[in-house]
């Protein structure tokens, strides 16, 4: 067999393994855990983190004060030194919107060894705990949440004795750009951090979506949440990375009616989305970054060639081994299609979609080398670490 035969059968090992031996990372059923509904509703302290978040407040806020909630909830918005009125337009819809109770702060700038957001959330925490809350809901400034959000997660972490509940917000799938890369980074995340193997116990599987973590409050103290780990950059994975060494029970499952109202309309937003971390994940590792680049060409890119080559060339092996990796790959991306409520066709884009974030990897590396480490709305982290993403 030619070399091209060789490199197409490992691509479709991998490939088979990926189908079967990855946790079935591809199914995108994994919803809210079985809920019961506790005899006495505990209190809640919600905490949102916002830096210059005035163009999405407006769509997500209101949906946090109108939570229908049985138990005592509050909501505490850290305006983290914004310049667009952010704190201002916050305290505005409260008073149009009412709802639950708003407090809005700010912490000042974070200080050495903390990246903003975490500081706020540090601050947020802190408020929250004057009223001796039994559960915290991290959340971010773009996350708009269905009326009933925060009572189904509390019940859920209730019923399944869960310290830590997390849902991945639906992004927005709107532009283009969107739609190609948008249910791919969820594939791919999801690919890295198997959702079925998060709930294991003794699994070293360990992850969380940011903008929706329900947290107890005693397995935040416990985990040292946030200071242990105030130098993440991508904090979800940290947070829970935490909180389940520290002995903590946690879930991750992808969302219904909870949504990201971000827009990223073009390819330079969700560029700047993806590269200011991509390297950190790779703790900025060059062996971690050469076997990723290899790794995604080998998994992506090989099936398509393969196939294209045989066909050309009359390589009947080539043919039908591309084939039917590439067949696998289509197959494993549908179900993140579905769930965006994409065309299936979308999913012959995926081999292209691998390599603009091939590109966007590289460029992460590139940027850190020059010493710009990973920014995010006018705050430059020269050396993050390896955690994870700020959104």
């Amino acid at each position: 067999m030619s070399a091209l035969v060789w490199i197409t059968v490992v691509s479709l090992v991998a490939w088979l393994w990926l189908l079967l031996g990855q946790g079935f990372f591809w199914r995108t059923d994994l919803r809210l855990p079985p809920r019961r509904e506790p005899g006495s509703w505990p209190s809640v302290c919600v905490v949102v983190p916002a830096r210059d978040e005035a163009a999405v407040l407006p769509d997500s806020l209101p949906s946090l004060l109108a939570q229908d909630y049985p138990g005592r909830a509050e909501v505490f918005l850290v305006d983290d030194g914004s310049s667009d009125g952010t704190g201002e337009l916050a305290r505005e819809l409260a008073r149009r919107h009412g709802g639950l109770p708003l407090t809005v702060d700010s912490p000042g700038e974070p200080p050495a060894g903390w990246t903003g957001k975490l500081w706020a959330v540090r601050h947020g925490i802190a408020l929250a705990r004057a009223r001796e809350p039994e559960y915290l809901l991290l959340t971010d400034a773009d996350i708009a949440h269905a009326p009933d959000s925060l009572r189904e997660l509390v019940a859920a972490a209730h019923g399944g004795g869960f310290d830590l509940v997390s849902q991945m917000a639906r992004l927005r799938v709107e532009s283009v750009w969107e739609r190609l890369v948008v249910p791919a980074f969820v594939y791919f995340f999801s690919q890295l951090y198997p959702f079925r193997w998060i709930a294991v116990r003794g699994s070293r599987t360990a992850a969380a979506a940011g903008g929706c973590v329900l947290l107890r409050a005693d397995a935040a103290e416990r985990a040292r949440i946030p200071d242990a780990i105030r130098q993440a950059v991508i904090d979800d994975v940290a947070l829970a990375r935490a909180v389940k060494t520290s002995g903590g029970r946690i879930w991750l499952g992808l969302a219904d009616r909870v949504e990201s109202v971000r827009p990223y309309p073009r390819l330079h937003d969700l560029w700047q989305m993806v590269s200011r971390s991509a390297y950190a994940q790779l703790r900025h590792s060059p062996p971690l970054l050469l076997g990723t680049v290899l790794g995604l060409a080998l998994v992506y890119l090989v099936p398509s060639a393969a196939l294209v080559a045989g066909i050309v060339t009359g390589d009947v092996a080539a043919m039908v081994i591309g084939g039917l990796a590439k067949l696998v790959m289509t197959v494993t991306y549908l179900p993140m299609l579905r769930y965006y409520r994409q065309p299936a066709w979308l999913a012959l884009s995926l081999p292209f979609t691998a390599v603009l974030y091939l590109l966007m990897t590289v460029d992460s590396a590139v940027q850190h080398y020059r010493g710009r480490g990973a920014a995010w709305k006018g705050r430059t982290y020269a050396r993050p670490d390896a955690a994870f993403e700020e959104r």
